[in-house]
């Protein structure tokens, strides 16, 4: 099969297709955001990027604005281009038809539906194929779609924020503000990128949040709230039926069906479920569900015992702590996770390749779950 290795502008190009797949973040789902770029004759001919399910992606973007100088011209797409029907037809015939000579693609796709892979096709029908360029970088900026794809549940990022010594309130239960307007404008962003967000019971009747994404052409995202007793008043700020796509309250077995039907009444979809191994709900089910719905990403935001169960359960796929510069103190203020913990220091989950940015004087960790 033709395939080579890569070439010195490669990389620069793999770059600029990876900058055009954040445009489709928090648009595309339950698709990968995915970024394409045409070169010929050492020049962009042609770029795109996936803008919403259903439509075509990134690779025919790309190839409509090259025209004809696609042909024999060299496409960097972030992932490895699609081989089966789906909404829209396979992005491999695309290329084909296209003339396109050399392909050079980043992380492979692990759907099952792409039998025998995009890549594999394309090198047997001639065409030049690189696989796997900045592949890490890649598979980094398809997270959420490559969760959801080989665990058939939404990537989850545990959210918080807290002082220096590590408390997200003070003991009389005081949050606002911990972070300094830099930060929050960064989540709500965040927010605006993935399908879904849940808090726990706790957080819910003290913060009464909304759980919107307050920024200009901001999507928002699923509300979802973990009430095992189905106690979230009709009331509350995060059932706005104002506010699509809407909240889902997700209860154990032991919820009364008169507060299913009062939850239902004031706009929220109840989701029953079985118990966890400790009570309440079963987490595992609840993301299997969200998984089954097309949920690929969700944002877990309080509190911390939500956290604790999340982490305790395998379900934490990266963390992103915001820490600000100040120190609340106090044995009773609210630490970040809660839970029994780990009873030594090699059962603590550990964090891997942490990266670390700063908003204004706050400083956020970020980092995978090994």
């Amino acid at each position: 099969m033709p395939l080579s290795d890569p070439q010195p502008a490669d990389a620069h190009y793999m770059q600029r297709a990876l900058a055009l797949t954040r445009r489709g973040l928090g648009f595309s789902s339950p698709n990968p955001a995915v970024g394409a770029v045409v070169v010929a004759d050492g020049r962009m001919v042609g770029q795109g990027w996936h803008a919403k399910a259903g439509t075509p992606h990134a690779e025919v973007h790309a190839l409509a604005q090259a025209g004809e100088a696609a042909r024999g011209a060299t496409i960097y797409v972030t992932l490895e281009p699609c081989h089966h029907q789906g909404r829209t037809p396979p992005c491999t015939k695309a290329i084909l038809e296209a003339g396109i000579g050399r392909v050079v693609y980043g992380a492979s796709d692990p759907n099952p539906a792409v039998a025998g892979g995009g890549g594999e096709f394309l090198a047997g029908q001639g065409v030049e194929v690189v696989p796997n360029l900045l592949a890490e970088a890649c598979e980094r900026e398809h997270r959420f779609f490559l969760t959801h794809i080989t665990k058939a549940r939404p990537h989850v990022i545990l959210k918080t924020a807290a002082t220096l010594d590590g408390k997200t309130a003070t003991a009389t239960g005081h949050s606002r503000w911990i972070t300094g307007p830099a930060s929050r404008r960064f989540v709500h962003r965040l927010r605006g990128w993935v399908d879904a967000i849940m808090v726990g019971m706790g957080t819910a009747l003290a913060d009464d949040p909304e759980l919107t994404c307050r920024l200009p052409k901001g999507n928002n995202p699923l509300r979802v709230v973990v009430d095992s007793r189905l106690r979230l008043p009709g009331e509350a700020r995060v059932l706005d039926p104002e506010a699509p796509p809407g909240c889902l309250v997700a209860c154990g077995p032991e919820a009364s069906a008169e507060d299913e039907q009062r939850l239902q009444k004031a706009g929220a979809q109840v989701l029953r479920l079985p118990a966890g191994p400790e009570g309440g709900v079963d987490l595992n089910a609840l993301l299997s569900e969200l998984g089954a719905r097309g949920i690929t990403s969700l944002l877990a935001e309080g509190g911390a015992g939500l956290a604790w169960s999340l982490l305790d359960a395998g379900l934490v796929d990266e963390v992103m702590y915001f820490h600000a510069p100040k120190i609340v103190g106090g044995l009773d203020a609210p630490p970040m996770v809660a839970g029994p913990g780990a009873r030594s220091m090699d059962q603590a989950f550990l964090a891997s390749r942490p990266l670390v940015r700063r908003f204004g004087d706050d400083v956020m960790l970020w980092a995978r779950l090994s």
